[in-house]
């Protein structure tokens, strides 16, 4: 029913920033958490980010708590992370993910995945 295409990874230095989009081809009001996970090598997928597009609320990992910032676009049906002060442990496939049933922190409970960009910070 809902298909999400991530783009906007890339390649940057220590301390720079990127901005993900995530475009999703249908979303309703009915299901309007959409969420940020990634995943390195040889680690678990793990949460980043999550906005409920009701009214825009956010929720971050630790890890990333002042450095990145998830936002909505309703119009454009479009999710976007800004991520800014990029270290090396931040390097991963970062996937878009929407519709959780329950713990939205937990990646088995979404319905609907991208395919993934790649983030690569040097150090």
């Amino acid at each position: 029913q809902v298909q999400l295409v991530e783009s906007g990874g890339g390649s940057v230095q220590a301390g720079g920033s990127l901005r993900l989009s995530c475009a999703a081809s249908t979303y309703t009001y009915s299901r309007p958490f959409m969420a940020w996970f990634r995943q390195a090598p040889g680690k678990e997928r793990e949460g980043v980010a999550v906005i409920y597009t009701g009214d825009g609320s956010t929720y971050y990992d630790d890890s990333v708590k002042g450095r990145f910032a998830i936002s909505q676009d309703n119009a454009k049906n479009t999710v976007y992370l800004q991520m800014n002060s990029l270290n090396a442990e931040d390097s991963a496939m970062y996937y878009c993910a929407a519709d959780p049933r329950g713990n939205i922190w937990d990646s088995k409970r979404y319905k609907y995945w991208g395919r993934g960009t790649q983030v690569t910070v040097s150090s």
